[in-house]
């Protein structure tokens, strides 16, 4: 999701990793959102990380281990690099609702754009895997965290339905990108997003910014 090294230049510049595990940890984000989960295996990592398996399984467990966490750095790293991104556009929470899919834009425009890692290994699995869906559903709950924070201070009636209609939007958008590589796909969900927040209700007498809260932002799935 983030920039981070190629597996191939990785493997020039162990050296200044503070360890081995770093090593692996990093060469697996690459291999695992570039190649696929199930087509890299652990022999691969290890040696392009320089590092042996004592290492990998005292340090992660196993495979399962080490994908749980890249898909949490994963997470963290997409998720402060994205909303960085919108807060490039200045501090006003109506704006930077509307910079959502420039933010994608230049993702998708950098060197790094494999899609969303949480849909790749969700679709790579079992559905039933439910370590795998929690870890899904907790970086949508933490998303719409933030979007339902912006829609409230952008005096939005109904910020947790906003939140939920601009996360459908923004993973609408990176599966249609990762499938079609069409740079097009985005004019459209710009088109989406101006329809999306045009429509939206405003916060006004007889409409309250803020229900009840047990029903803000609920478990979700991919």
């Amino acid at each position: 999701m983030g920039k981070t090294l190629s597996a191939s230049a990785l493997n020039g510049t162990k050296c200044a990793l503070a360890s081995p595990q770093a090593r692996i940890l990093e060469v697996a984000r690459e291999l695992f959102c570039r190649d696929g989960i199930h087509a890299t295996g652990i022999d691969r990592i290890l040696s392009d990380a320089g590092a042996s398996k004592m290492t990998l399984y005292a340090r992660f467990g196993s495979k399962t281990g080490l994908l749980r966490a890249v898909l949490l750095e994963e997470g963290e790293e997409w998720r402060n690099r994205f909303f960085a991104q919108i807060g490039t556009v200045g501090t006003d929470p109506a704006t930077q609702l509307r910079a959502i899919i420039p933010a994608l834009k230049a993702w998708f425009s950098g060197e790094r754009f494999y899609g969303c890692a949480f849909m790749n290994a969700v679709a790579e699995h079992q559905k039933g895997e439910p370590w795998l869906r929690e870890l899904a559903a907790a970086h949508h709950r933490k998303i719409l965290a933030e979007l339902d924070n912006l829609a409230e201070r952008a005096g939005y009636a109904e910020p947790p339905l906003l939140a939920r209609q601009l996360l459908l939007l923004i993973d609408g958008t990176i599966a249609a990108l990762m499938v079609s590589g069409d740079p097009l796909v985005l004019d459209i969900a710009s088109r989406n997003l101006d329809a999306i927040l045009s429509t939206a209700q405003r916060a006004g007498p007889g409409n309250d910014v803020r229900g009840d809260t047990s029903e803000r932002i609920g478990p979700t799935n991919k």
